[in-house]
């Protein structure tokens, strides 16, 4: 209602600042046909110009698709025709494109990591365009963040692997050791933990966000190590192929990657950006948008986790089930202690929960991970 009540109100303060203008330009009334026309003209002109940039393409089945959903939310219910950009590489490349799309857009959304320097600058030299960037963490007066606590979607996934394995072993191929890659991992493991502390977490790094030939490679060392649990953080669903080929459970990223190998599925973390763009985009229209670090939960539905895999037994659904409804009324937090470094250092006592600056400057694994994180 409050959305519907929003629309009405800024189609109704355009309508008032047409009639106004009309006014005070001409001493006759206009035709009513002419004022219809003024007005549709002017509503035309008062949606925002908003462009959306892609590390990948929408065909990837995970991260960038689920980006795509959010704009086509946000495309039906504001109506606005956004443009799209695909595949630009982190890099200098990608301060060329943003200042491109500066030149006529009034929002634009970075959908990587590694755009965040890139941004940063055209942002400065553009004061009036509103940018927004996914996973970052710098800010300026026009410059945003956002995020999802992916995290606790990926403790519930966890619940299901350590439920599923049957000789403790387990493995993970991460992408970058960035923040958001490392939280989710320790999210994972501890999910894991919680209902068998005696597994353990393999992890090894592709170093890509999308690059099936070096993902499967990744993932085959791995399996090649015993595990019978593969999670994995990229964008394509090349390591739950891979597990699929040797008959070991899989886990996928960002999107529903069941269909990829529907024997062997567990689950995985599932974006839903389409709120937030709504959102964001009417606040801007509303005049009411401020740049800030959105960090949001698996309350507010930006994050969740994907149905679990038809091989999963009733049990460990319910069990899931459960643990996520504690998430989703606030009786549970994922990252409170005690949480115990790889290391053996106690870095949360007993009852201490991380703040979210804790959370979003992880650098370290918890107990029970095996691997070691660049420098």
């Amino acid at each position: 209602m409050r959305k519907t009540m929003l629309s009405i109100t800024a189609i109704m303060l355009v309508i008032l600042s047409a009639c106004s203008t009309s006014t005070t330009t001409s001493s006759t009334t206009a035709p009513a046909s002419t004022t219809a026309a003024s007005t549709a003209a002017t509503t035309e002109k008062k949606l925002p110009r908003v462009a959306f940039v892609y590390i990948g393409v929408p065909g990837d089945g995970g991260w960038t698709f689920e980006h795509d959903q959010g704009r086509l939310m946000m495309e039906k219910e504001l109506g606005i025709k956004a443009t799209t950009v695909e595949n630009i590489p982190e890099g200098p490349d990608a301060e060329r494109v943003f200042e491109e799309l500066a030149q006529k857009n009034d929002i634009i959304f970075g959908t990587s990591f590694g755009y965040m320097d890139p941004m940063v600058a055209v942002a400065a030299k553009h004061p009036n365009v509103k940018f927004l960037h996914a996973t970052g963490y710098k800010t300026a007066p026009n410059l945003g963040t956002y995020m999802g606590r992916e995290y606790q979607s990926a403790y519930l996934v966890g619940m299901a692997a350590g439920k599923m394995t049957k000789n403790n072993h387990m493995g993970y191929v991460g992408a970058f050791p960035i923040p958001e890659v490392i939280y989710t991992i320790n999210a994972f493991t501890l999910g894991a933990q919680s209902v068998n502390p005696d597994i353990d977490v393999s992890v090894v790094w592709s170093n890509t966000w999308f690059d099936p030939a070096t993902e499967k490679q990744a993932a085959i060392s791995l399996l090649d190590k015993g595990v019978d649990v593969l999670a994995a953080y990229q964008d394509s669903p090349a390591s739950i192929q891979a597990a699929a080929e040797r008959k070991v459970w899989g886990i996928g990223n960002d999107s529903d990657m069941g269909r990829f190998a529907p024997d062997t599925y567990i689950s995985n973390p599932k974006w839903n950006w389409g709120p937030y763009y709504v959102k964001t985009v009417k606040s801007v229209m509303d005049g009411t948008w401020k740049a800030d670090s959105y960090f949001g939960s698996m309350k507010e539905g930006i994050t969740d986790i994907a149905p679990l895999g038809k091989n999963v037994p009733a049990d460990v659904k319910a069990l899931v089930e459960k643990k996520k409804a504690e998430i989703l009324n606030g009786t549970f937090d994922v990252f409170q202690g005690p949480i115990v470094d790889q290391d053996g250092k106690t870095r949360f006592e007993s009852g201490k929960k991380m703040t979210d600056e804790e959370i979003l400057g992880t650098t370290w694994f918890v107990k029970g991970i095996k691997g070691v994180i660049p420098k």
